[in-house]
């Protein structure tokens, strides 16, 4: 029995260390992605040359800021139902994906 309830603990705690780490990484890549769109903007009103190696990366990172953009969207449509401010969760979401909406339900407690 006391396996079983150590086991579940570890568990819990090695999920909550993934949901960290997917949020740094999350955070960070999607700060990147509004770098690398802004630079790609710059250059299509300045008129400087973007090399073509960089048009996957661009359509990659375009179609992860749709999905942090709908998932924001979702956010804030339902946080207010969970007592959380609408905009504020929403640009959470954005940054941090869908760990921010299993928090907003109250998944990530669930094993």
């Amino acid at each position: 029995m006391l396996n079983i309830i150590l086991g579940s603990m570890d568990l819990k705690f090695i999920k909550k260390k993934i949901f960290i780490f997917i949020k740094i990484i999350s955070t960070a890549l999607i700060t990147s992605a509004i770098g690398l769109e802004s630079w790609n903007i710059y250059a299509l009103i300045t008129n400087i040359h973007v090399p073509s190696s960089f048009h996957p990366i661009f359509w990659i990172e375009r179609f992860a800021m749709i999905c942090h953009f709908i998932e924001s969207i979702i956010a804030a449509f339902y946080a207010p139902s969970r007592q959380k401010m609408p905009i504020k969760y929403a640009i959470y979401t954005f940054f941090v994906g869908t760990i921010g909406l299993l928090e907003l339900f109250g998944q990530e407690d669930d094993c």
